[in-house]
């Protein structure tokens, strides 16, 4: 099977396999993790499923494609992750055989799909994104936004050349790919011009205090997604598509109205009259796909259903078609976590002196287990932590814990205000001095990061990197 051209459906798909290891292993503690893009729904679902006694498993899952591009890795080696590709309404079976060194030794897949299809894929992403041309940094920030526009081309056309003379993956994925890695790159070094020209700054410059005048952007800037002929419905097998979507419909210079309880005709002509020229069309698949998104963004985002007001404008625009089922089934599924999530705290602490901030929230939830997570908006690993441990935080519902967030300005403070609502609990947002004191404090050099303490006040545990919702579970049982 190769990586076809995919269309927009409302299904569930089925991946069965089997985990062969000639080492000794204990079979009930491995399991297989995929990761699926929903490109309608807007976010990332990771599923998790438990091999038997002789290495077997089976998960079945939504899919909003007909055919789906997922990664997959075993916890034997959880840094070989792997493509798969699921169909609709159908069976993928993949049996996984590993050497003696955890390396995978053979993939048996049924429909068959190209070996290096399936392994070189992420091993080629992780080389364009590690590519370093050795050319020294250049100052940015001081040239015109069109000079940093080319320079970015060419940093990408380099990178792309990895890809393109790699003579094992298929023409298909080599396309899926090329179009993911683009939407990577300009997400993370394009979208947000200042903060991209700030960090330039930096590191072209000994001054790292000094915040440099950079040149103020409008619309126009974003001419560049032109470029990326976006009605090419094969970004629905981009991964990194779900956050290029989310970047416009959030950013401020281009400022698309929230969707609300707007009927969606009326919705997209505002939007293409900013858009449009931008993009280079006023009709497509494009457009119906960022509506769906604005509706996605309240319900992951807010984790809040569907209105009927809003449920109307769906039927009235989709009728009963596939993004209209797959909203509506992604409604249903925030209506049960509506009704389990913990109202939203927002606490004032920035008059309060750096080294007293975690003394004063420990206190004010005092005789309760505290969990503190360090995060920030921008961190897709804090995101998805928070998204992995959901439903294991509703078990303590009810119980002597609370669960606190903090980030600081580096989250930027409208974005922060909608994200906190979908996460529910007790939020702080502190000013830098605060922050830094903290991490410096605890020893943290990244984030997520997290404390725990326990009802008596006593710091128990402090640690980066999410250890898996079971891990953390057993730690807070372990102090109530």
């Amino acid at each position: 099977m190769v990586v076809d051209t995919p269309t927009i459906k409302a299904g569930t798909s089925k991946l069965t396999g089997r985990i062969i290891s000639p080492n000794d292993t204990n079979n009930d503690s491995l399991f297989v993790n995929i990761t699926i893009p929903y490109p309608i729904s807007g976010e990332y679902v990771k599923y998790k499923a438990f091999v038997d006694q002789s290495g077997k498993f089976s998960i079945d899952v939504d899919v909003e494609t007909d055919i789906s591009l997922i990664g997959l890795y075993t916890s034997l080696n959880p840094k070989k992750l792997v493509h798969v590709i699921l169909t609709s309404g159908g069976v993928t079976n993949i049996d996984i055989a590993y050497n003696p060194n955890d390396d995978i030794k053979n993939i048996d897949i049924t429909p068959n799909m190209a070996q290096n299809d399936m392994t070189r894929g992420f091993e080629v992403i992780n080389k364009m994104i590690g590519y370093r041309s050795g050319r020294k940094p250049e100052p940015l920030y001081s040239k015109n936004t069109d000079y940093f526009l080319n320079y970015a081309k060419t940093i990408l056309s380099e990178r792309l050349e990895i890809i393109n003379n790699d003579t094992l993956i298929s023409k298909e994925l080599k396309e899926v790919l090329s179009r993911d890695f683009r939407l990577f790159l300009y997400n993370a070094h394009v979208f947000d011009y200042e903060e991209e020209m700030i960090l330039n700054y930096h590191n072209t410059n000994d001054d790292k205090d000094k915040k440099p005048d950079i040149q103020k952007i409008d619309k126009s800037y974003y001419h560049f997604l032109k470029d990326f002929n976006l009605n090419d419905p094969q970004y629905l097998h981009c991964s990194t598509f779900l956050e290029f979507q989310e970047k416009i419909l959030q950013n401020e210079t281009l400022g698309l109205p929230v969707i609300g309880e707007s009927d969606i005709p009326s919705w997209l002509a505002n939007v293409k009259l900013i858009l449009s020229d931008l993009v280079g069309f006023n009709d497509g698949p494009y457009y119906d796909i960022l509506a769906a998104n604005a509706y996605a963004r309240q319900l992951n985002g807010e984790v809040k259903p569907l209105t009927e007001k809003q449920k109307k404008n769906i039927l009235n625009y989709w009728k009963k078609g596939e993004i209209a089922k797959i909203l509506f089934r992604k409604n249903q599924k925030v209506i049960e976590l509506d009704k389990v999530k913990s109202p939203t705290v927002v606490n004032e602490i920035s008059s309060v002196s750096a080294d007293k901030v975690i003394e004063t929230i420990v206190f004010k939830h005092k005789n309760k287990v505290v969990f503190v997570d360090l995060w920030a908006t921008w961190c897709a690993p804090c995101l998805d932590a928070m998204q992995r441990f959901k439903n294991t935080k509703n078990e303590f519902r009810d119980k002597d814990v609370v669960f606190v967030y903090l980030t600081n300005s580096s989250s930027p403070r409208k974005l922060w205000e909608e994200k906190i609502k979908g996460i529910g609990d007790e939020h702080y947002y502190l000013t830098d001095s605060q922050w830094e004191y903290i991490m410096g404090h605890f020893g943290f050099n990244a984030i997520p990061a997290y404390i725990l303490y326990s009802k008596e006040g006593v710091l128990i545990n402090k640690f980066t990197a999410f250890p898996e919702s079971e891990k953390v579970k057993e730690m807070i049982n372990g102090v109530l």
